[in-house]
């Protein structure tokens, strides 16, 4: 009798067993609520995309974790660390936020952003330049404060402070210049200028080399994964990567973000304030990142989809569900 129990116990664990452990690739999901996580899961699932999720309620330490391990094409989220080395620089005497900048011609980027719509000339402070890398995700303000910050240096803060998978890797303008080199390499010399005149290519294979971009990991913007980005907005709140004052008016200014079709979509009608930063390369990616502030909250949430093939805007009409659901599950 103890023969054949054992048996059946060492049956149960082959074929039971593997499939209840999670695995780095399986996309379970870790959450203390259960039905939470897996209506979140399902969520994620229905896309026809490359998804990842991490979600954390500040109160209780409760986590979701839906691949938030697996790296992902930041786009322009990863304009959130260069952010935190802007006002480090700030504090250090390195770099003097209320000093005005010449926007230049070759300084001009397409993609987001208004300041693409003056004429060259125009002459804001670098906090101004910094404001709108977030709130309206300006590329030309992305590339200025870059050059004022350095890539390089962003990624030594990121790697000091634990960070394995987020780092920039390229400018907006280098970005850009891909899409022109993927069409023919003889465009591999075009100036910053030039591409900017040119917009975006618009020929027959335009929509398909746009879809391969995002998916190649050598020239995207930046890396991360859910769970490094979700611990960044943290640190940001928390004013562990920046002293109180500075810490305070990042968080203010990822609440003006103008943006709202993702996290804020439906919550933002309930009394939720989000302060959040996007990441486009429509239709192919969309991700948002940010702190939900709600009674009851707060809840850091960080949703990345990449190589979407399916509706841009079920995409997010997903996206604002999940911070529905999270927002409230974690009252």
């Amino acid at each position: 009798m103890r023969l054949r129990t054992l048996r059946f116990v060492v049956l149960l664990l082959v074929f039971v067993w593997p499939a209840c452990t999670p695995t780095a690739d399986d996309g379970v999901t870790s959450d203390d609520l259960g039905d939470l996580g897996a209506a979140i899961t399902a969520r994620l699932d229905s896309l026809d995309a490359v998804s990842a999720l991490y979600a954390k309620h500040l109160p209780t330490g409760r986590e979701i974790a839906v691949r938030a391990d697996r790296p992902m094409n930041t786009l322009s989220v990863i304009k959130v660390p260069i952010m935190v080395q802007a006002f480090r620089d700030h504090a250090a005497g390195r770099l003097d936020l209320d000093q005005r900048h010449v926007v230049e011609a070759d300084d001009m980027r397409r993609g987001s952003g208004l300041i693409q719509t003056f004429a060259p000339g125009l002459n804001p402070t670098a906090r101004g330049l910094v404001t709108q890398m977030i709130v309206t995700s300006d590329n030309t303000a992305t590339d200025m404060i870059v050059e004022l910050v350095g890539i390089d240096r962003v990624n030594e803060l990121l790697a000091s402070n634990g960070y394995r998978e987020t780092r920039v890797k390229h400018t907006t303008g280098r970005l850009f210049l891909e899409t022109w080199i993927r069409a023919d390499s003889a465009n591999a010399g075009l100036t910053p200028r030039e591409v900017f005149e040119r917009g975006f290519p618009s020929d027959s294979g335009a929509a398909q080399r746009s879809f391969e971009i995002e998916g190649d990991s050598t020239i995207w913007l930046g890396r991360t994964t859910a769970r490094e980005m979700g611990r960044l907005l943290e640190q940001i709140l928390n004013a562990e990567l920046a002293d109180e004052e500075a810490s305070q008016e990042m968080v203010e200014i990822l609440r003006r973000q103008f943006y709202s079709t993702r996290l804020p979509r439906r919550v933002r009608f309930q009394g939720v304030s989000v302060a959040h930063k996007t990441g486009d390369w429509p239709p192919h990616a969309g991700n948002d990142a940010g702190i939900l502030f709600y009674d009851g909250g707060p809840a850091i949430v960080s949703v990345f989809t990449n190589q979407n093939r399916g509706d841009f805007f079920e995409l997010e009409e997903v996206l604002g569900w999940i911070a529905q659901e999270i927002v409230e599950a974690w009252k």
